[in-house]
C-alpha cells in the first residue's frame, strides 16, 4: 500500500504543473516566435550563426533519417529499371526472331533466284518446248536416284523429256501422273545415256551406279581422256539430242573413268523439263540393250 501512496502522492504534486504547461506552452512559443523575430531584426547576424549551428547539429539526424527513404527510392529505381530492361529484352528478342525469319526467306528467295536464273541461261532451240518444274522430294536413296517435281500431264510433260538445269543435263522423265513426274537422274544405277567426249570426239555410254560420279562405260580402247574433259550427249538412240552438258571427266584409274555432273545433283529445287521430241527418251532402261544406244553395226558374217 505504501508505492500507492507514494505514487499517487507524486501525481497529485506534479499534476497542477502539467496542467499549467499545457495552458501556457501555446502562449509561450508565440512569445518565443516573436522574440525570435524581433532579434532577428536588431541582431541578424547573431540568429544566422544560432541556425547554422542548430543546422549543423541536425544535419547528422537528418541524413540518418533519409536514408532508408534513399533505399526505398533506390530499391524502386532498381526494380523499375530491372522491369524496363526485361521489356526491351522481350522486344529485341521478339525483333531478333522476326530478323531471323526474315532472312532466311531472303536466303531462300535468293537461292530461287539464282536458281531460275541458271535455268534461264539454258538455250532451248527455237520450237523447242520446255516447263519449269519445281522439285518437291528427293527419293535418293541406296537403290535409287530420282526427283519429285510438281509438273505432270496437264502441263504437257511426257516420258523422255530431258530434265536441264542452267548448268546441264540432270536426267529425264520416266513417270508422269497428271500433276506430278518422276526423273531419274544421271547417277541412278538405270540410268544408260550415249555421250561424246567433247575433243576427241570418243563415245561411250555414261552408266550411273548409284554414286555421285557416274562411270564411262564402252570407250574405245585407245582413247586417252585427261581429267577435266567435257563430257556431252551424243545424240544416238533418238535418248536426247547432241550436245548436251553432262560433266567433266574426273580421273581414270584401272580402266574406269568417272565423271563430275555439271549440276550439283544434291541441292536442286527447279528444273527445266525440255521436250525435243525424240521418242528414244521415252524407253525402258532395263530393256535397252547398249548396242542400240551406241548404234554399233554389227559385224558381217564372213561367207
Amino acid at each position: 500500500m505504501l508505492p500507492r501512496s507514494r505514487s499517487s502522492r507524486w501525481i497529485s504534486v506534479t499534476l497542477p504543473w502539467r496542467v499549467m504547461v499545457q495552458r501556457f506552452s501555446f502562449l509561450f512559443f508565440i512569445i518565443l516566435a516573436l522574440g525570435v523575430l524581433l532579434l532577428n531584426r536588431v541582431q541578424p547576424a547573431l540568429i544566422q550563426g544560432m541556425r547554422v549551428h542548430v543546422v549543423d547539429g541536425l544535419a547528422p539526424v537528418l541524413d540518418a533519417l533519409s536514408r532508408p527513404a534513399l533505399l526505398v527510392e533506390n530499391g524502386i529505381g532498381t526494380a523499375k529499371s530491372y522491369l524496363y530492361l526485361h521489356q526491351e529484352n522481350q522486344k529485341l528478342r521478339a525483333t531478333n526472331d522476326q530478323m531471323r525469319q526474315w532472312q532466311n526467306a531472303m536466303i531462300g528467295l535468293q537461292n530461287e533466284n539464282r536458281e531460275l536464273r541458271e535455268l534461264l541461261h539454258f538455250k532451248t532451240e527455237p520450237g523447242v518446248a520446255y516447263i519449269s518444274a519445281r522439285v518437291i522430294a528427293d527419293t535418293g536413296g541406296p537403290f535409287m536416284r530420282g526427283l519429285i517435281i510438281t509438273a505432270g500431264k496437264v502441263d504437257g510433260v511426257r516420258e523422255g523429256m530431258a530434265a536441264m538445269t542452267g548448268d546441264g543435263l540432270i536426267g529425264r522423265v520416266i513417270e508422269a501422273g497428271d500433276w506430278s513426274s518422276r526423273v531419274l537422274l544421271i547417277t541412278d544405277l538405270n540410268s544408260r545415256i550415249p555421250v561424246t567426249i567433247a575433243g576427241s570426239g570418243d563415245r561411250a555410254i555414261l552408266a550411273g551406279d548409284n554414286s555421285f560420279a557416274p562411270k564411262l562405260l564402252y570407250l574405245p580402247h585407245d582413247a586417252v581422256i585427261g581429267a577435266g574433259s567435257r563430257v556431252v550427249t551424243s545424240g544416238h538412240g533418238g535418248i536426247f539430242p547432241p550436245g548436251l552438258p553432262v560433266g567433266m571427266v574426273a580421273e581414270s584409274t584401272h580402266g574406269t573413268t568417272s565423271i563430275v555432273p555439271a549440276a550439283d545433283l544434291g541441292r536442286i529445287s527447279y528444273v527445266r523439263l525440255v521436250d525435243f521430241n525424240l521418242k528414244g527418251g521415252a524407253f525402258n532402261p532395263l530393256a535397252t540393250k547398249v548396242g542400240t544406244l551406241l548404234q554399233m553395226p554389227k559385224p558381217r558374217k564372213s561367207e
